[in-house]
């Protein structure tokens, strides 16, 4: 080593900078065991990831967001949640371990899920209800049903929207019974959850549902499943090519008067390529008014997958606006405030024109929503009906057919003024607004990886068990409040196990990482919930 007058020359270590940003500590739980654990969320290569260690089953990381600014922006959004009139459980051990809804939950519910029954005519590989015909199956009989709806009114008051899932919901010998008993309650809306192959098949049926539909003050819409076009989607989500059982489905919905929300599973390499079709075949089809993504729940039932590299809200919404940027472009969707603000976004379109030459407006640009929805910059905010009226349209509750949706559409139409805010010339689909409107949703559930006990907090969209609970839908699915829930009405007891998982180290050893865990099937496979 050369010297120096003042001696040995010595290398100095340096420091370098982290790889990643961290952004805050939270709770979830390990995706293996579900015990809660700490977490913490991080960024990097602009993107948000969870990072969590289990003590018994190692440490393992999810993304949670495909886009960091976006993420960061958000939390503009977050306005304060709403009391419920009634809590069913106390707090204990904290979250997520007390749901019910519990004191400390931090909103309402603005949708309220009953899963009729668990088992299913179908037997899709993609189900995160793990519905089939296991033999821990159930049904749920007219007075659980009657209480839970009960219970729904009682936190409620007058609730929006309840919504009758599976399982497959229509092959319950009592749904029919099941909507009138809610149409007897202070509920607006009814939502139907359904693989849509009942509504293709069996005309006495849907003609009974679009009667239920013609209540005053109430309404009855469709839930349908639809995952794209592609017989390879159909097979490989759901075990079976159903293109003609859906077509057949909305034809026979449009005549009996329904309206209908087509809801898209989005698995990343699989059907993420169909999205903007999805959307152009749902606004040119007289039955539906909105599209709903869910980029695929990975609990329950589900093909191997890297959860490091799986779709997230801000990834859909960059898919729809590159493969129709002739309708859509950055900035056309906003992050819904009644629920943690990166859990769901959404827009509605004015939509003119026929098909094939049709001239679609997505409703930011004709107004400032910031200016309605944003509680946290110091702005004056206007008038209190319009804000009233743009926070039902972006929530949870807002269901395109229903009465209350209309309503506020039209209030927000007496807000526009088409030619001054953006230079077109639509007046007569101001006029007619919720003739003309048509909504898109993006919203990704939590799963056992990418739980975030300060998102779950915030969950605006319950499932009402037969016992009585309204308990956040990611933590009925993550948890284990499902399995439980499932045990108690069967008697028989469920495996809390979580297939596909790897701890982190082995994620990282292998960048193949569907290639080394089998896909977790079972031969009382089924799937009646869209994801």
């Amino acid at each position: 080593m050369p010297e120096t007058p003042q001696g040995p020359r010595t290398t100095v270590p340096r420091k370098r900078d982290r790889e990643e940003v961290f952004v805050e500590f939270t709770k979830s739980i390990c995706p293996l065991c579900k015990t809660p654990v700490d977490a913490q969320v991080n960024i990097r290569d602009d993107k948000v990831y969870l990072r969590k260690r289990c003590r018994e089953h190692g440490e393992f990381e999810a993304l949670v967001y495909g886009d960091a600014e976006e993420y960061m922006s958000s939390a503009r959004f977050n306005k304060p949640g709403t009391i419920p009139l009634a809590f069913q459980t106390e707090v204990k051990d904290g979250c997520p371990s007390d749901c019910g809804l519990c004191p400390e939950h931090k909103q309402h519910a603005c949708l309220g899920i009953i899963e009729v029954n668990t088992g299913c005519n179908l037997d899709c590989p993609i189900c995160f209800a793990d519905s089939g015909h296991q033999s821990d199956g159930y049904s749920i009989t007219h007075e659980q049903c009657e209480r839970m709806l009960d219970v729904f009114v009682a936190s409620e008051g007058e609730a929006e929207v309840v919504m009758f899932s599976g399982g497959e919901p229509t092959i319950h010998r009592h749904i029919l019974d099941f909507i009138d008993l809610a149409q007897a309650r202070p509920i607006r809306n009814v939502n139907l959850n359904t693989n849509g192959i009942r509504l293709a098949t069996d005309h006495n049926f849907i003609a009974e549902l679009g009667q239920r539909n013609q209540v005053p003050g109430r309404s009855v819409n469709v839930y349908l499943q639809f995952d794209g076009f592609e017989e390879r989607t159909h097979r490989e989500i759901r075990g079976r090519d159903l293109r003609t059982f859906k077509q057949r489905a909305l034809d026979n919905c449009a005549e009996a008067g329904l309206t209908v929300t087509l809801v898209a599973a989005v698995e990343r390499g699989l059907n993420e390529h169909e999205l903007g079709d999805i959307v152009e075949f749902g606004i040119d089809h007289p039955a539906v008014r909105s599209v709903a993504f869910q980029p695929v729940t990975h609990s329950g039932r589900h093909v191997a997958f890297d959860p490091l590299d799986r779709l997230t809200n801000p990834d859909v919404i960059k898919l729809i606006n590159a493969q129709r940027p002739q309708w859509f472009r950055k900035g056309d969707f906003f992050p819904v405030p009644c629920c943690f603000p990166t859990c769901r976004s959404i827009t509605y379109l004015l939509v003119d024109g026929e098909p094939g030459n049709r001239n679609v407006v997505p409703i930011p640009r004709l107004l400032q929503v910031e200016d309605y929805l944003d509680y946290v910059t110091n702005r004056v905010m206007p008038d209190a009906g319009i804000r009233e009226a743009l926070e039902k349209l972006w929530s949870a509750s807002a269901f395109m057919g229903t009465e209350t949706t209309e309503a506020q559409l039209h209030a927000t139409a007496q807000a526009l003024d088409c030619e001054e805010a953006c230079g077109i010339d639509l007046p007569e689909a101001v006029k007619n607004l919720g003739d003309k409107a048509f909504m898109i949703v993006v919203q990704d559930f939590q799963d056992p990886y990418t739980l975030n006990v300060k998102q779950l907090m915030k969950c605006c969209v319950e499932e009402i068990t037969p016992d009585g609970r309204l308990i956040p839908f990611c933590a009925y699915n993550s948890v284990g409040y499902r399995e439980q829930i499932r045990a108690q009405m069967s008697g028989v007891q469920v495996a809390d196990v979580v297939p596909n998982a790897l701890p982190l180290a082995a994620q990282l050893t292998d960048t193949a990482y569907g290639s080394k865990t089998a896909r977790h099937a079972s031969a009382s496979a089924g799937e009646g919930n869209p994801e």
